[in-house]
């Protein structure tokens, strides 16, 4: 199936990111976290301590990514999350030093950093591009939970196909940690998820932004 190109009438930056992304800086989000995400850090997170490093899959899908990168880091643990039971189960046969857990991105990120986690690697695989103007603050680096997301540390990746969100969310970067974070286009060689794969069958541009926070 043909995937499609994410469509915006915003052109350009959004004219309210940087007063956006600083606000959010400056201050500190309340939401109160939900049961079942707390529920799923509590289970992982005595993993998490006695492990010697920690990569985290952010939006994991069906786990393909997660299986990718325990590949890659053998020595660490590698949580996929995602808040989908329905594509959580379709995970199967993962590596043994790789985990998937249910929970809500923005309660996962903020528990995250409350237990002091810092991260080897951090990916944030083709998120939901939300490309109407009116969903800056849906856009991770729009939402109130971007600075929980940074304090994370380690190496963190984007990937999208929509240029867009990667031009934002490296000019979102570099208001707050004062560092460049280049927007790459590349060729997916071996895709990592179905939605990569999807995406460069279609014949999409992909794009990725690369930023070592350690």
């Amino acid at each position: 199936m043909v995937s499609r190109i994410p469509v915006s009438s915003q052109q350009g930056l959004h004219p309210r990111l940087e007063q956006t992304v600083l606000h959010h800086w400056r201050s500190s989000w309340q939401q109160p976290i939900r049961a079942h995400s707390q529920q799923a850090f509590d289970q992982i997170a005595p993993l998490a301590e006695r492990a010697s490093a920690l990569v985290l899959d952010a939006g994991c899908g069906v786990g393909e990514s997660t299986t990718h990168l325990a590949r890659r880091h053998p020595d660490a643990l590698v949580i996929g999350v995602d808040k989908s039971m329905h594509r959580l189960a379709r995970a199967r046969d993962l590596p043994d030093n790789a985990r998937v857990v249910r929970a809500e991105l923005s309660d996962f990120w903020r528990l995250a950093r409350q237990a002091g986690w810092q991260l080897r690697e951090h990916t944030l695989y083709y998120p939901n591009p939300w490309p109407k103007p009116g969903h800056l603050c849906r856009r991770w680096h729009g939402h109130p939970v971007f600075p929980d997301l940074l304090a994370l540390g380690g190496r963190l990746e984007l990937r999208t196909n929509f240029k867009l969100y990667a031009l934002e969310f490296s000019r979102a970067v570099e208001l707050t940690q004062s560092m460049r974070a280049e927007v790459v286009s590349f060729h997916a060689v071996d895709p990592i998820s179905p939605f990569e794969r999807k995406y460069s069958l279609s014949g999409h541009s992909l794009y990725r932004v690369i930023v070592n926070l350690h």
